[in-house]
């Protein structure tokens, strides 16, 4: 328990029901077994913000953590997920393909979402969707680069240090620009997601959404094959 407070709760929660994160007390319950899920803890999860313990990290004290884990183990749900995922698959290509991918298909404006199902939890994907997060995730923040002459060029931020920016703008090019050589280097402080409320989104078609995305794993060794 102290180990998983004080190196998974942050985003698993302390019940580990999930935050940030995905809940994880229904993985056994979903077809996870000990031994993928020990790897995944060893190695962490490509694509996602779920890192190795590290390997100065010994095998029991992963196996302690899963151990925990157990005890808070929930059974397989009886009610039936929420939503249609095919439909919320139509949506998404509809209204998100454009600045996100999706098993290497889609736009780059927004983070790869293939394996967003594994890596965040259901109320964090609404949230999300529905504009009641703030901020953006490194190498995707919002920056406006305005030139001594010309338009203003609007994109997400790729890499910056003190004296240069690099972004992909709307196009989807990456340019780099000296920030003496420019006007104004602006972080946005509005996010590039777009809010999907409920005038653009009803809650059943928020739903459908929600289910697709949570159906997009990926590749998972926890996950029996």
């Amino acid at each position: 328990m102290g180990i998983f407070r004080a190196r998974c709760a942050d985003c698993h929660g302390i019940d580990a029901r999930g935050i940030r994160g995905p809940d994880i007390t229904r993985v056994w319950a979903e077809g996870r077994t000990d031994g993928g899920l020990f790897q995944t803890l060893r190695n962490g999860v490509p694509n996602t913000e779920m890192p190795s313990v590290g390997a100065r990290t010994p095998d029991v004290e992963v196996w302690q953590i899963l151990a925990y884990v157990r005890t808070l183990a929930a059974p397989a749900p009886n009610d039936p997920p929420r939503g249609n995922a095919q439909n919320g698959e139509r949506i998404f290509r509809a209204n998100c393909a454009s600045c996100h991918q999706v098993n290497g298909k889609g736009g780059r404006l927004g983070p790869d979402l293939s394996r967003i199902g594994a890596a965040r939890a259901r109320d964090a994907l609404v949230n999300q969707i529905v504009g009641a997060v703030e901020g953006s995730r490194l190498g995707y923040e919002p920056v406006t680069v305005t030139p001594q002459e010309g338009q203003p060029i609007h994109g997400v931020k790729k890499n910056e240090d003190l004296f240069s920016v690099q972004i992909m703008d709307t196009r989807e090019r990456i340019q780099g620009y000296e920030k003496e050589k420019m006007k104004a280097v602006a972080d946005d402080k509005k996010s590039a997601m777009p809010a999907f409320g409920p005038d653009r989104l009803s809650q059943s078609d928020l739903d459908d959404v929600v289910r697709y995305l949570q159906g997009l794993r990926g590749f998972d060794p926890a996950v029996r094959q």
